[in-house]
Protein backbone atom coordinates (compact mmCIF):
# COMPACT_ATOMS: atom_id res chain seq x y z
CA UNK A 1 0.00 0.00 0.00
CA UNK A 2 1.28 3.21 -1.16
CA UNK A 3 -0.97 6.48 0.08
CA UNK A 4 -0.56 9.38 -2.26
CA UNK A 5 -1.09 12.99 -0.90
CA UNK A 6 -1.77 14.97 -4.97
CA UNK A 7 -3.86 17.51 -6.31
CA UNK A 8 -2.43 17.80 -9.60
CA UNK A 9 -4.81 15.46 -11.87
CA UNK A 10 -1.94 14.94 -14.02
CA UNK A 11 0.08 13.82 -11.33
CA UNK A 12 -2.87 11.35 -10.14
CA UNK A 13 -3.46 10.02 -13.33
CA UNK A 14 0.07 8.56 -14.09
CA UNK A 15 0.62 7.64 -10.38
CA UNK A 16 -2.40 5.46 -10.74
CA UNK A 17 -1.47 4.41 -14.05
CA UNK A 18 1.82 3.48 -12.94
CA UNK A 19 0.58 1.62 -9.52
CA UNK A 20 -2.26 -0.43 -12.07
CA UNK A 21 0.65 -1.63 -14.24
CA UNK A 22 2.65 -2.66 -11.26
CA UNK A 23 -0.47 -3.86 -9.37
CA UNK A 24 0.44 -1.94 -6.48
CA UNK A 25 -2.49 -0.73 -4.03
CA UNK A 26 -2.88 2.97 -3.96
CA UNK A 27 -4.33 5.09 -1.68
CA UNK A 28 -5.11 9.05 -2.63
CA UNK A 29 -5.87 11.26 0.12
CA UNK A 30 -7.03 15.10 -0.06
CA UNK A 31 -5.70 16.08 3.42
CA UNK A 32 -3.92 15.45 6.64
CA UNK A 33 -6.38 14.11 9.10
CA UNK A 34 -7.22 11.85 6.01
CA UNK A 35 -3.47 10.88 5.68
CA UNK A 36 -2.84 10.12 9.20
CA UNK A 37 -6.10 8.40 9.33
CA UNK A 38 -5.18 6.30 6.52
CA UNK A 39 -1.28 5.64 7.62
CA UNK A 40 -2.71 4.09 11.00
CA UNK A 41 -5.08 2.43 9.28
CA UNK A 42 -2.45 0.71 6.64
CA UNK A 43 0.87 1.70 7.33
CA UNK A 44 2.02 1.92 3.61
CA UNK A 45 5.29 1.25 2.36
CA UNK A 46 5.68 5.06 1.23
CA UNK A 47 3.96 7.96 1.31
CA UNK A 48 3.99 10.35 -1.76
CA UNK A 49 3.59 14.20 -0.96
CA UNK A 50 2.89 16.76 -3.89
CA UNK A 51 5.66 19.55 -2.44
CA UNK A 52 3.26 22.17 -4.30
CA UNK A 53 -0.14 20.61 -2.39
CA UNK A 54 -2.43 23.71 -2.12
CA UNK A 55 -4.85 21.29 0.09
CA UNK A 56 -2.16 20.26 2.75
CA UNK A 57 0.84 22.13 4.41
CA UNK A 58 3.43 19.73 2.90
CA UNK A 59 6.37 20.77 5.55
CA UNK A 60 3.81 20.86 8.74
CA UNK A 61 2.67 16.75 7.11
CA UNK A 62 6.31 15.87 6.96
CA UNK A 63 7.23 17.20 10.67
CA UNK A 64 3.79 15.76 11.97
CA UNK A 65 4.46 11.96 10.38
CA UNK A 66 8.05 12.20 11.99
CA UNK A 67 7.01 13.45 15.07
CA UNK A 68 4.31 10.26 15.45
CA UNK A 69 6.10 7.31 16.68
CA UNK A 70 3.80 5.00 15.08
CA UNK A 71 4.28 7.06 11.60
CA UNK A 72 7.95 8.19 12.00
CA UNK A 73 9.51 4.99 10.01
CA UNK A 74 7.31 5.51 7.03
CA UNK A 75 9.61 6.37 3.57
CA UNK A 76 8.54 10.35 3.14
CA UNK A 77 9.14 10.94 -0.74
CA UNK A 78 8.39 14.50 -2.21
CA UNK A 79 8.46 15.79 -5.43
CA UNK A 80 8.72 19.18 -6.70
CA UNK A 81 9.28 21.87 -9.55
CA UNK A 82 12.92 21.99 -10.37
CA UNK A 83 13.18 25.81 -9.77
CA UNK A 84 12.34 25.57 -6.10
CA UNK A 85 15.43 25.28 -4.64
CA UNK A 86 14.40 26.29 -1.26
CA UNK A 87 11.94 24.33 -1.33
CA UNK A 88 13.74 21.14 -1.94
CA UNK A 89 16.10 22.41 0.93
CA UNK A 90 12.80 23.00 3.41
CA UNK A 91 11.44 19.56 2.76
CA UNK A 92 14.77 17.87 3.59
CA UNK A 93 14.48 19.85 6.90
CA UNK A 94 11.16 18.56 7.58
CA UNK A 95 11.54 14.72 7.32
CA UNK A 96 11.50 13.78 4.03
CA UNK A 97 13.33 11.21 3.17
CA UNK A 98 13.88 11.59 -0.73
CA UNK A 99 12.86 15.04 -2.22
CA UNK A 100 12.93 15.11 -6.30
CA UNK A 101 12.43 17.20 -8.91
CA UNK A 102 8.91 16.50 -11.13
CA UNK A 103 10.75 15.27 -13.98
CA UNK A 104 12.74 13.09 -11.80
CA UNK A 105 10.05 11.75 -10.44
CA UNK A 106 8.00 11.51 -13.76
CA UNK A 107 10.85 9.60 -14.69
CA UNK A 108 11.29 7.10 -12.59
CA UNK A 109 7.82 6.42 -10.87
CA UNK A 110 8.22 2.25 -12.12
CA UNK A 111 11.20 2.21 -9.70
CA UNK A 112 9.51 4.24 -7.02
CA UNK A 113 6.63 2.45 -6.82
CA UNK A 114 7.52 -1.36 -7.42
CA UNK A 115 7.43 -3.48 -4.58
CA UNK A 116 11.19 -4.44 -2.95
Amino acid sequence: MIIAVVDDMIFISKIRAAAETLNVAIRFVRNSDALFAAARESHPSLIIVDLHSQKVGPLELAKGLRSDAGLQDIPLLGFYSHVETELRRQAEEAGFDRVMPRSAFSAGLAQILAPS
